[in-house]
């Protein structure tokens, strides 16, 4: 299940507005309106969209009958399905929710109650507060301890459900929520098979995320917890190297890589759990270590304490001045701290800012730039072609593209605009959608939000258009930051256009949109 930023919002049943970060129950006017004439099952309040999947969309919810906050999923089929496959994909939302339910164990999401609304099943869950795995990965890799952690709670989970004989399948770092107190949950079954119960297959669909789907389910063969644990090896990859490993440019080239590619060994994780990892990428199923094996391994890299990040050009302690940084901080007596006293804390302090050990270096590849022209710094890609251009109304732009032209970049500077992010960004969405012809896009539909990026508050643009006149009528997401900075009446607009498909480009549209947000600062 996928948070708010992930994708463009599509429509659903109603007019239930995205909350506002930060928010509690009743987050806004809109939605507070909207939750005082929607209730799910007589008692189910609807609050505000928490996210979005293949299968449907995730409310807040507030139950008026026990007085506690729940998620609750909405069905969603797609409007092209006929009856029986309708009928076919509300069953699959029941079997969801009793896979979740055979299974006692706190890394699974409880599940409260199915509803039936309006001839389709809605799913009560507890509701998880805290972001997902997905999220966090994309902000920066994990260390080995905090990811063997996480690594830990999915395989408990995984291991209940084996033995209840559900297979999860889509094991995936969207699927994982870090909730409050440690707690790591597993979450979404709606792909799980429960042994026993007949399958339900729908003609050309793939049912998965291919870069973390088993070879042997690529292949059609009959999964078992062996296939589970391969996408826990990818989890594992991904958290500490930031993406999987058999990511490619479309699903056809992913799987292939599932298939046949030889991962690279994790360089941030070169122990026991690096030796793990590889362990559960084997290809045949029957050689991927054991539950029991698996279980050991993370929990002794959870309990091991962080370790210095290796300097370039050796181990951390081929360099003299970061060895004595690792014995003062073996230091752990209080008398070995007052003996040495504040000149210690001054040394480690310059050592600190020397080395900088804590600090993860970007990956190669990005570079960061002054931009004059819309007076900011940001971070891009270095191979991004890069234009400008300055419009009558005052306006400045930069464009940045990429080689093959599947993402591009605009960056704008709009002077003396006395108008709020989200008031703009409503505007602009609005204009494209009365004008898209005269914008050379058809089928536009998306929404406006406010929303945080770390130091930046502005507001949010997420929609999905076509071209009206191209070779390539591929669906194509938006996404448009609004915000103020620096003082005065400047306003700057971020967007970046992607492939809509669910994939590894649409995947790296996203990731490509996040760091660019989070490393813009407007000129002060």
């Amino acid at each position: 299940m996928s948070n708010e930023g992930d994708r463009p919002v599509e429509p659903t049943s109603y007019g239930l507005q995205p909350p506002v970060a930060n928010a509690g129950h009743v987050p806004t006017q809109v939605s507070r309106e909207a939750a005082d004439v929607r209730r799910i099952g007589g008692r189910y309040r609807l609050v505000g969209r928490l996210g979005h999947g293949g299968m449907g969309t995730v409310w807040r919810a507030f139950d008026e009958v026990v007085e506690r906050d729940v998620a609750i999923k909405e069905p969603r089929p797609p409007e092209h399905l006929d009856e029986e496959s309708r009928a076919s994909f509300f069953e699959r939302l029941r079997r969801e929710a009793r896979a979740a339910a055979k299974i006692d164990h706190p890394s699974v999401v409880t599940v409260h109650d199915v509803v039936l609304d309006d001839g389709r099943p809605w799913i009560v869950m507890e509701l998880v507060d805290g972001r997902s795995l997905g999220d966090v990965i994309a902000e920066g890799t994990l260390g080995e301890p905090e990811a063997a952690r996480i690594g830990l709670a999915v395989l408990g989970a995984l291991d209940a459900a084996h033995r209840r004989g559900v297979l999860h399948r889509d094991v995936k770092p969207d699927n994982v929520l870090l909730g409050a107190h440690d707690r790591v949950v597993l979450t979404d079954f709606g792909i799980a098979r429960v042994e026993g119960e007949r399958p339900l297959t729908e003609t050309g669909a793939f049912v998965g995320s291919p870069e973390y789907v088993a070879p042997e389910r690529v292949l059609g063969q009959r999964p078992g917890p062996a296939s589970d644990l391969w996408s826990l090896g990818v989890l594992l990859y991904a958290a500490v190297e930031g993406l999987s490993p058999f990511r490619r440019n479309g699903t056809p080239a992913t799987l292939q890589a599932v298939l046949s590619a030889e991962p690279p060994a994790p360089s941030r994780a070169r122990g026991p759990l690096g030796g793990l990892i590889m362990g559960l990428l084997r290809k045949e199923p029957s050689a991927r270590p054991p539950v029991e094996e698996i279980r050991e391994v993370l929990a002794e890299v959870a309990a091991a304490p962080a370790r210095l990040p290796q300097l370039p050009g050796g181990s951390a302690h081929s360099n003299p001045a970061h060895s004595n940084l690792v014995a003062l901080l073996r230091r752990s007596r209080p008398a070995r701290f007052a003996a040495v006293g504040g000149a210690a804390l001054v040394v480690l302090a310059l050592l600190l800012a020397l080395l900088d050990p804590f600090t993860a270096k970007e990956p190669d590849g990005w570079q960061q730039r002054t931009e004059k022209t819309v007076a900011a710094t940001l971070e891009v890609p270095a191979d991004f072609d890069r234009r400008k251009g300055e419009a009558e109304d005052g306006r400045t732009w930069l464009w940045f593209t990429s080689p093959d032209g599947i993402y591009d970049i605009q960056v704008w500077l709009l002077q003396e605009a006395q108008e709020e992010p989200l008031r703009a960004a409503e505007e602009h969405l609005d204009g494209l959608k009365e004008n898209a012809t005269g914008n050379d896009l058809k089928d536009v539909s998306g929404n406006s939000y406010v929303k945080d990026y770390g130091a930046l508050g502005g507001a949010e643009v997420s929609m999905t258009s076509r071209p009206s006149e191209s070779d390539d009528d591929a669906p194509r997401d938006q996404r448009l930051y609004f915000f103020h900075g620096g003082g005065g009446d400047r306003l700057w607009r971020v967007q970046l256009r992607f492939p809509a498909e669910p994939g590894a480009a649409h995947d790296e549209g996203r990731r490509i949109y996040e760091r660019l947000i989070g490393s813009f600062r407007p000129e002060k």
